[in-house]
Order: structure tokens, then C-alpha cells, then sequence
């Protein structure tokens, strides 16, 4: 009977909650795969058109004004491209084009632009250290920046590079929504214990707050217990502001090292079980 106790400790594939937008899920449910997890992909935001496109019509029609466009996510070039074909044809050969990583860089490539600026870290903080050389012109007039991104974001992005003397237009593109579609998947899945996920990903600020949205919605509380993996400082940040924090954080902001974190999380969990169960056994 003991032998036949030993027998069926064997290590699982971790259950990962995925909470980005269905449109993004995706990329991230292929590296979990690969790396041996089993995603569950129900998204906590959904993308939307913003809610008023006057800023930005504004701003493309005097794009040659600009010095610099400023990209804050693949999802803002998404958006943008989108807009700008229903206004003008392609960017003018004037501004230059800085975007706050590598993933928001490809996505500028998918649609025949080129980022001439990237800083080292994909976050705010790090775009705006980068862009104050070029907070003014030559002649030491205030440069023209155009920042684009979500209707909701944080401001140290434009307040950074105000104070350093540029001029900053800000030009929503899209939004974040909390997908009602969700509220009967995640209810579903955090109501029983044995259902619970083995690890939650949060990818930006907006997946925390909207998944506790969509469970308050459903009545229900997200357990403590399930380990948090957070994207980086700044998701990790908002899990804190609302005393959760993560359990683990990407050791660099991008879905390679979150798969990482992920599965060393899981390891070192899985060290801890097989421990316990080989004490229980008395080996």
C-alpha cells in the first residue's frame, strides 16, 4: 500500500489563468503550452473603440506638426493605423516615432513603420527618461509630442515631459472594458475550490481590476491562496495597491519571462508538495 501511495504522487501541469483581452490571449496560451502549463483563457479586458475619436481626428489631421508620436502599447498602433486609414494615407516623413518596448516595435513593423526610439525598459518611467533629450527642439522651442494610447492611463508619461518643456497632446485610441461575457466563466471557476486555478497572470493594471470586477459581480472574492504572477513593477503595483500582491514577478516585462516566472512559481510549489508528501511517507 505504501509503494502504491508512492506511486501515484506524480507532478501535474499547472492550470494558468489567463486574463488578457481575447484578442491577445492567444500568444500567451501558446508559450504556457510549451512550457507545459495548461491555459485557461478567459479574458478580463476587452479593447474598445475610445469613447469619443475628437482628440485624435484633431491630431491627424496636423500629424506633420508633431515631432514625435509616441506609442505607448501594440495595442495604441492597432487602434491608430486603424483610424488614420479612414483619414489621411500613411504617416508624414516629419515625426519621429518612439515606442515604450519591443512588442509595441513589432507591432509599429506589422504596419510598415519603424520605431526610431525604445527604451530600455517597456514602461512609462523608462519612455519618458528617454524622450527628455528631445523634450525640445534644437532652438529651444518646446517640441510637439503626440502621445497615444489608452483612454485611461497614467499621466507620468505627459507630466514627465511637460515639466521638461514639451508640449504633449494626448490622443486616446482606445479603451479598456470589463467583458460581461466573463462574469458566468469566472464565477464558474472560482466558486468551487477544485476548480480554482493553479496561478492567475496579470498582464496590466486594468486585468487586476477588472477581474475583481467580474468576481465581485458574480458575488464572489478572488482567494489569497492562488498565486499571483505579475507582468512587471507597475501591474505589480496596482496587486499591491489593493493588497494583493503578487506571489512572483516577470523578471522582464514581456510574455517570455512571465511564462518563466510561471513555471518556476509552479516548481518551487511542486518541491514544497513533494516534500511534504515524502515526509508523509517516511522516505
Amino acid at each position: 500500500m505504501l509503494e502504491a501511495d508512492r506511486n501515484q504522487f506524480v507532478i501535474k501541469s499547472p492550470r494558468v489563468l489567463v486574463t488578457r483581452s481575447s484578442r491577445q490571449a492567444s500568444q500567451l496560451a501558446d508559450q504556457l503550452r510549451a512550457a507545459g502549463a495548461e491555459p485557461i483563457l478567459i479574458p478580463a479586458i476587452e479593447l474598445a473603440e475610445p469613447t469619443s475619436y475628437s482628440a485624435l481626428d484633431q491630431a491627424l489631421e496636423r500629424l506633420e506638426a508633431f515631432d514625435w508620436l509616441l506609442f505607448t502599447s501594440a495595442n495604441a498602433v492597432e487602434f491608430f493605423a486603424r483610424r488614420m486609414a479612414l483619414v489621411r494615407t500613411g504617416l508624414p516623413s516629419g515625426p519621429k516615432v518612439a515606442a515604450i518596448g519591443a512588442a509595441t516595435a513589432h507591432a509599429l513593423e506589422a504596419v510598415g513603420w519603424r520605431a526610431d526610439l525604445i527604451p530600455p525598459q517597456a514602461v512609462a518611467e523608462s519612455l519618458a527618461e528617454a524622450l527628455l533629450p528631445h523634450a525640445r527642439r534644437p532652438d529651444g522651442s518646446a517640441s510637439h509630442l503626440l502621445l497615444l494610447r489608452a483612454e485611461v492611463a497614467r499621466e507620468i508619461l505627459p507630466d514627465t515631459l511637460r515639466s521638461a518643456g514639451a508640449e504633449v497632446t494626448v490622443a486616446p485610441v482606445y479603451r479598456n472594458i470589463v467583458p460581461e461575457r466573463s462574469i458566468a466563466a469566472m464565477g464558474e471557476i472560482f466558486s468551487s475550490r477544485a476548480q480554482w486555478p493553479d496561478a492567475i497572470t496579470f498582464t496590466s493594471s486594468s486585468t487586476v481590476t477588472n477581474l475583481l470586477v467580474l468576481l465581485e459581480t458574480a458575488g464572489l472574492r478572488l482567494p489569497q491562496e492562488i498565486p499571483r504572477i505579475s507582468i512587471g513593477p507597475i501591474t505589480s503595483q496596482t496587486l499591491c495597491d489593493l493588497g494583493l500582491p503578487p506571489h512572483a514577478e516577470a523578471a522582464e516585462p514581456n510574455l517570455k519571462s512571465l511564462v518563466a516566472a510561471v513555471m518556476e512559481r509552479w516548481g518551487q510549489q511542486e518541491q514544497t508538495r513533494d516534500s511534504i508528501e515524502r515526509q508523509r511517507l517516511g522516505q
